[in-house]
């Protein structure tokens, strides 16, 4: 079952498209990652996807719902975290969250427990009583994440949940995050930390310039674009100049750090290392280690927006 459905949306601003004729298919309980770089339109969609705004031209059904004609039955159904900071800065922090559920007309008992739930889960048992605006901006982010779970809902849009957050609260929130879409929490996830969409997105969707350039899962997106390879070749105390004995071979670097490393980098990564261990051994040059690196869901998307841009220029958009 599709969760949210967009069909050939368009979104302009005077003279300006920042959504451009975009379709968006999200499958029921699993986490779909947006991901763009600055200025790509992801946040003009999901204001469209959340009813903020509404599109120029083409449609979008939310659980059923068309969002344009409906977007208060869409709301009631779905949760929302914006980037921007959002607290209330004279409660308490449990005072916040209670009084978020009592927004949703959440009954006194149930608040009360998903109180103690959340500042379980979100470590904010040591700080409940301080008032917001006595604690950090990353405290004060896991507050406005926290609270967004106070009510029920089918579809939680996050943007950027973890901005200010230390490595340990991050990996914390993700793992909250996972369980409550093993519940059937459907997420849409924008994050710029790449390694948090490769953890927990089901698929992802890359934008650029207001168009989808590539959507898939995280795997199938590295087997499409991840075509070059990282080999890492360490070796023994030299007395030759690697350049000298490599200047046949193109695509590798050469790194003295803690010994010397030499890295290939290349589609034909498999051709060159054949050729450099070819020349290191007619050189009696000893091999310490062979690693192979695998391609990042960043380089993926560093690639599936720089092949995007060259396109652009060279059809003269």
């Amino acid at each position: 079952m599709l969760c949210i459905e967009a069909k050939s949306i368009f979104r302009s601003y005077g003279n300006v498209t920042a959504v451009d004729g975009i379709d968006l298919s999200v499958e029921s309980g699993k986490i779909f990652g947006f991901l763009g770089p600055n200025g790509a339109g992801k946040t003009t969609t999901m204001k469209l996807l959340t009813t903020l705004i509404p599109p120029s031209s083409g449609s979008i059904t939310i659980l059923g719902i068309d969002a344009s004609r409906h977007p208060l039955d869409v709301r009631k159904k779905i949760g929302v975290v914006l980037q921007q900071p959002s607290y209330e800065p004279t409660l308490t922090v449990e005072k916040s969250l209670e009084k978020y559920g009592m927004m949703w007309d959440v009954d006194a008992k149930t608040r009360r427990k998903r109180v103690e739930e959340l500042l379980t889960a979100f470590d904010l048992q040591d700080i409940r009583k301080k008032k917001n605006d006595d604690i950090s901006i990353g405290q004060r982010r896991r507050v406005q994440v926290a609270r967004e779970f106070m009510h029920d809902m089918d579809l939680l849009f996050l943007d950027e949940p973890t901005a200010g957050l230390d490595p340990s609260a991050r990996r914390g929130l993700l793992d909250y995050i996972k369980g409550k879409v093993r519940d059937g929490l459907t997420i849409f996830f924008t994050t710029h930390i790449l390694e948090e969409a490769e953890y927990l997105c089901d698929e992802i969707a890359i934008i650029n310039r207001g168009k989808i350039i590539a959507v898939d899962t995280p795997d199938e997106l590295k087997n499409k674009f991840g075509r070059e390879k990282t080999i890492k070749i360490r070796i023994g105390k030299v007395e030759q100049d690697l350049s000298s004995i490599l200047q046949e071979v193109g695509d590798y670097d050469i790194l003295h750090d803690e010994g010397t490393v030499i890295t290939i980098h290349s589609a034909d990564s498999e051709q060159v290392l054949v050729k450099i261990l070819q020349v290191l051994q007619s050189n009696n040059i000893t091999i310490e280690d062979l690693s192979v690196v695998p391609t990042s869901l960043e380089e993926i998307f560093l690639t599936v927006v720089k092949n995007s841009n060259e396109s652009n220029i060279s059809s003269g958009k």
